[in-house]
């Protein structure tokens, strides 16, 4: 029960979150140099048609009458009309946002794993040569912006070596399973469709690899570092001196204390991933929202643009809520205090 009221007050707090999120990047949208319906209709479009087009978005409007006939309409699942591929927000937002939530699911998936694992191996073999290589990959994989690992995989392992496709979601010809998720390898799961399944996850590979490296060496460093320190704790010295063995001391009593501080880290590297990823979208042609959305901002998409951000801050409310639940059953000290203050 407490769980229920714990989730029902971060979602009421969410909600004002998320108008407040609208009203920041409604107001930031429209004060951008450039005008939205100039640059929607071209430099050699007549006075008339701009003229027309500002006062079906209101913008001849004050600020804050433009932001009730936008939050009106945001209510019914109307986000207007997108200035650029002239379709409904909402409809572009059904038809891009599956892709890149695919792509994220796998990189995150991918940075999670590797990240624990690595982690795990370096805090074990503390001050060894082992835990020093990790930490230099650590290290690169901070440094290193994504699209550098994008384009170095795409020559190595796309170019050279010829073992991943480099380019769109399937191979030309593969027929699309059908529809349900709209995420391919999912709907193929579901259909039985498994050589497209297989396809489909050749074609991610690499985008997914090259988004989760910078975070697969933050969640490397993190647990390296929890686990280091945790193994000098007073409790683990009076597990070692009562003769327990070292593999109980380490998977029973010391990883679920270290993956806290990971897995806090790891919900905010996750939810960034949808929004980083419009770079990698790019370099391989994956027709994700993250694309679609810095298009929109490039171009001054209003609609498309404030939509595009409330989804994005969307995503970050509901994997913050689920990072907290995760972190509140590894540690009772964390669901208990949370309990007292209920």
């Amino acid at each position: 029960m407490r769980t229920i009221i714990f989730i029902a007050k971060r979602l009421v707090y969410s909600v004002f979150v998320l108008i407040g999120l609208s009203i920041l990047i409604f107001t930031i949208a429209r004060v951008m140099p450039g005008h939205p319906a100039r640059m929607a209709l071209g430099s050699r479009a007549p006075d008339w048609a701009v003229e027309r087009l500002r006062e079906e978005m209101h913008l001849n409007e004050s600020l804050y009458v433009q932001y009730y006939y936008w939050a009106k309409d945001a209510l019914h699942g109307d986000f207007g009309v997108s200035l650029v591929t002239r379709r409904g927000v909402a409809n572009d937002i059904r038809e891009f946002f599956p892709a890149s939530l695919e792509l994220t699911l796998y990189a995150g998936i991918f940075m999670g794993i590797m990240g624990i694992i690595l982690g795990t191996i370096s805090g074990w073999y503390n001050n060894t040569w082992i835990d020093n290589l990790v930490r230099i990959i650590s290290y690169i994989g901070i440094v290193t912006p994504s699209f550098v690992f994008a384009i170095f995989f795409v020559l190595i392992f796309g170019y050279v070596l010829e073992i991943f496709p480099t380019m769109g979601r399937l191979t030309p010809g593969v027929v699309h399973p059908p529809l349900i998720t709209k995420m391919i390898t999912f709907d193929a799961l579901i259909t039985g469709h498994f050589a497209v399944f297989f396809d489909a996850l050749k074609h991610l590979f690499l985008p997914a690899v090259s988004l989760a490296m910078g975070g697969m060496a933050q969640e490397a460093r993190i647990t390296r570092s929890a686990l280091t320190d945790n193994v000098n704790k007073d409790y683990i010295a009076s597990e070692r001196s009562c003769g327990i063995p070292e593999r109980t001391i380490m998977f029973k009593y010391l990883l679920k204390p270290s993956f806290i501080p990971t897995i806090s880290i790891y919900g905010l590297d996750f939810a960034s991933l949808l929004g980083n990823a419009f770079l990698i979208e790019l370099i391989f042609n994956w027709p994700g929202l993250s694309r679609y959305g810095m298009n929109a901002m490039l171009r001054k998409d209003l609609n498309a643009m404030t939509a595009v951000i409330l989804v994005f801050g969307l995503v970050f409310i509901i994997v913050n809520i689920i990072v907290d639940l995760i972190v509140g059953y590894l540690d009772p000290r964390i669901r208990l205090g949370a309990e007292r203050t209920q």
